[in-house]
This record gives C-alpha cells, structure tokens and sequence, in this order.
C-alpha cells in the first residue's frame, strides 16, 4: 500500500519516511532481526519448561506431612480420586500445548527459510492459532493460586506454589514473546520474490 506505521503512535506516514513527524520516532517497515529474537525467546523458554516439569508446582502441608506435586504427578493423583475431566484439562494445557507451541514457533521460523510443502494460507493460520490459545498456558499457575488462595488452614493445612510455578510461568512467557516476535509477513515473501504462489506448494 505504499505506506509505514509509526511503531509508537501508529501513524501512517508514506513509505520512505526517515522518522514520525508526531513523535519523532523511527519509521521501520520491518521490525530488524525479527528471527532472531524468535529463536532467542524460544530457547530461553524451553530452558524454562524443563524445570517447570521437574520440580514441584504445588507444596501441599498438613499438621503432620508435606506433600510435593510435580504438574503430571498432580494430573495423575487428581485422575487416581476420579476427576479425569480436570487431570486431561491439566494435562492438556500444561503439557500438550506448550509442547504443540515450541513445535509450531519453530516450524513456522524454520519454514520461512526452506520451502516446505505446506500453503501459506496453512501456516498462516497456524501462527493465528498459536497467537490465540498463548494467553490459555497459564490455566496450571491460575489453578495453583486459586488453591493457594482458598486452602490456607493455618497449622492445619494450607497450599503454596511449588517453584516450578515460576519456570512455568516463565516459559509461557517466553514462548508468546517467540511467538509476537515472529514477523508473519515472512511467510509470504517467498511467494511475493517468486511473483506467485510458491512452487512446491499444493
């Protein structure tokens, strides 16, 4: 369209524009070294998943034992007492789509570099997808301090994040911070460089 956002305010200004005359800021067409903060926030974010899974995401003390919990021990005990609607919600959005979501950010980064038979409409709407169920990784921290909140019985009994909360938590993070970083517009240069649709595509 001939024209560049002002990354700051959001100004359009023509294409070619050194700096915004509202803010002063900077005009860039596309954000530099986008790939490379892609992979730098997916590393730091898988370094982050594997503790979250080691160590214990919930500290369950009583008047006479301290229980440690790990994300998949939770989801086993709670499917062992007969809730086996919320052990496969826990393990749905603790284990199956963080993993899905390392997965897709690295295929989607990887792809824009060799070609590989799958349409850009299909891997556009696979970056949609990964966009959209980012801010649902967070249901295992949101149950934690739900319980932390609602079982607190002085010496009697009481519940508190384990540290793996914290490595979760931060590799959501991480992992939507790959996933923004990521310049969807890669996708679809291969096609614009080779003035249509990408040949090894069906």
């Amino acid at each position: 369209m001939g024209i560049v956002a002002c990354r700051r305010c959001t100004k359009a200004q023509p294409l070619g524009t050194q700096t915004c005359p509202r803010c002063g800021h900077v005009l860039q067409s596309r954000e530099p070294l986008s790939l490379q903060r892609v992979w730098a926030f997916w590393v730091l974010g898988l370094m982050c998943y594997i503790p979250a899974n080691i160590y214990p995401m919930l500290k369950t003390r009583t008047l006479f034992k301290v229980e440690e919990s790990t994300i998949i021990g939770g989801a086993v005990d709670i499917a062992h007492y007969g809730n086996y609607g919320i052990a496969a919600i826990i393990l749905i959005a603790s284990v199956v789509i963080p993993l899905g979501k390392f997965w897709a950010v690295a295929f989607l980064a990887i792809s824009v570099k060799q070609r590989y038979k799958v349409t850009n409409h299909r891997r556009q709407i696979l970056y949609e997808v990964v966009e959209y169920i980012g801010r649902w990784s967070m249901i295992d921290i949101f149950v934690v301090a739900i319980l932390s909140a609602l079982v607190q019985l002085k010496t009697l009994a009481s519940i508190n994040p384990g540290v793996a909360s914290i490595f979760f938590a931060l590799s959501v993070i991480f992992t939507m911070l790959s996933a923004q970083a990521f310049d969807s517009r890669l996708i679809w240069d291969a096609e614009a460089k080779d003035g249509g649709p990408a040949r090894d595509e069906r």
